[in-house]
């Protein structure tokens, strides 16, 4: 389960065992109320404190990676203006980086829109762009991420994971064929796209076909962000607030199945898994 992720600067940034990705909100609506930060401007002192320590502590408790996104996309929700998610962003992406300074933590941004991706990438330094719509909602998307280079989440909105991987994977190929200036581009990780598109059943199909998933895009990282979901707690008739035992089970399912990057709510108890699974198989 080793891998590596090359970032826009040339730089290889390799880990030897699953990479624990902490979630970082910086949305009022976000489906789990106790991960968001919020850049209230009543407060605002308050909330980066906040945002601060939750920073701190995703990275005291092993946090490789960090996903910062200003823009929910729980079911049903509306989506703030371009202007409005990109003002989040600029609150709360120096505030995480300069936690992070110090760490070899890269920072992903989560966003479906283009502008705001060039943004959080070029201008307020962000490392990864985490599209959980793979550039079907904004065309623009693929040719940001040939133009600056950065590393890329591609999502599997749709059923038929496998299939949405192979065509999504081939426009990002042209596009990045339309910008020849760019010699060196970043790695792109495989995201299922648990509870997107997908009936509680699909969600568990994709689950146990995840094995063959990795075996079929060897040159891919496999992020798996299953964490609080709805493929939980409406499985075991509960909430959000009472789904980490069945986040932590399903993470370590992921882990045996071979995921690269597990992308959580609760940092210390997906390592813990990670450590847990790495004694198992004798790596301890």
């Amino acid at each position: 389960m080793s891998f590596s992720i090359t970032l826009r600067d040339g730089r290889c940034l390799a880990y030897a065992r699953p990479a624990v990705m902490g979630i970082i909100n910086l949305t009022p609506d976000s489906f789990y109320a106790a991960s968001r930060s919020l850049a209230d401007a009543s407060t605002p002192e308050d909330e980066a404190d906040a945002l601060r320590r939750r920073v701190r502590m995703m990275l005291a408790d092993g946090a490789q990676m960090l996903d910062v996104g200003a823009c929910s996309t729980r079911p049903g929700y509306t989506p703030p203006t371009a202007d409005e998610e990109l003002r989040r962003l600029e609150w709360g992406l120096p505030i995480v980086r300069e936690i992070v300074a110090s760490a070899n933590v890269p920072i992903s941004v989560d966003t479906f829109r283009a502008s705001v991706a060039e943004a959080a990438v070029n201008r307020l330094g962000a490392d990864i762009i985490n599209d959980v719509y793979s550039g079907t909602r904004d065309e623009a998307m693929f040719d940001v991420v040939a133009r600056t280079g950065a590393p890329y989440i591609l999502m599997a909105d749709s059923a038929q994971v496998d299939d949405f991987f192979r065509e999504r994977l081939a426009a990002l190929a042209d596009a990045i064929g339309r910008h020849p200036e760019r010699t060196q581009h970043g790695t792109v990780i495989l995201d299922p796209g648990y509870g997107f598109s997908k009936t509680l059943a699909d969600n568990y199909l994709w689950m146990r076909r995840l094995p063959q998933l990795i075996a079929d895009f060897p040159d891919c990282p496999m992020l798996v962000g299953i964490s609080r979901k709805s493929m939980i707690f409406k499985l075991l008739a509960n909430d959000p607030d009472h789904a980490l035992n069945g986040t932590t089970v399903l993470n370590t399912l992921a882990i045996e199945a071979g995921a690269h990057i597990l992308r959580v709510h609760d940092v210390r108890e997906a390592v813990e898994a990670v450590k847990i699974c790495a004694a198992v198989r004798g790596e301890v």
